[in-house]
């Protein structure tokens, strides 16, 4: 029990340290936020789409752009850490670095969850799409926490080389494919009002990926930080 407590506020002694930093500085949100606002307004431009296409489409833009915005922001959250030393300030406290990686996730997963609560609405407005649905809401919270649990482990190894702007979507974007099918799967199914058995193994494969990406995490991370 007194371990567990010492892990949760390791946890959250990073997550504050994010989300202080975060807030003095902005620059993380600003750039994720403008980023993300860009490739909205280029699809409302590019695509001229009716309103039955819209909602088809939906899905993937809201994906893609969450998926855009959110390599920025874990791009940009590591390589703040390791060029101010902080990541090995990190390392050398004796705590279980397992917490570290979990704190670093949360924060990740809160940075990417309040660019969607911004930009959700918005998208609303331009696309004159209903996305005020319970499961499409809980596809995104559960679809983001998968991509940041991914995300953050393998920023973590992509900051110890030069081209780590580089590598990220590289190493990434591979690896999150069957996320990033299920999810926008899934949110279409939601948006179209489709049944809940054509929606449960898309639903089902997203948790399946984030529990396995999780354990993955837990076993590798304290051998990626040390290489």
């Amino acid at each position: 029990m007194k371990k567990a407590h010492g892990f949760f506020r390791v946890v959250g002694a990073v997550v504050g340290k994010d989300l202080t930093a975060e807030f003095r500085s902005r620059e993380l949100i600003s750039g994720m936020l403008v980023f993300a606002l860009l490739i909205i307004l280029i699809f409302n431009f590019a695509l001229d789409m009716n309103s039955q296409s819209r909602t088809g489409l939906s899905s993937g833009i809201i994906w893609v752009t969450l998926i855009f915005a959110g390599t920025i922001g874990l791009n940009r959250s590591m390589a703040v850490e390791k060029d101010r030393g902080c990541l090995d300030g990190l390392l050398l406290a004796p705590v279980d670095r397992t917490a570290i990686y979990f704190g670093k996730v949360l924060a990740n997963w809160l940075f990417t969850m309040l660019v969607a609560v911004i930009i959700l609405p918005l998208y609303t407005v331009l696309y004159t799409v209903n996305l005020l649905v319970p499961g499409l809401a809980l596809t995104i919270i559960l679809g983001t926490a998968g991509y940041s649990v991914v995300g953050t482990l393998l920023s973590a190894m992509a900051v110890q080389t030069r081209t780590r702007d580089i590598l990220l979507p590289i190493l990434l974007f591979p690896v999150i494919f069957p996320l990033l099918l299920a999810v926008v799967k899934a949110s279409s199914g939601y948006l179209q009002s489709l049944p809940w058995m054509d929606i449960q193994p898309w639903v089902t494969l997203i948790v399946v990926y984030d529990m396995i990406f999780t354990a993955i995490g837990i076993l590798v991370f304290d051998s990626v930080v040390e290489e």
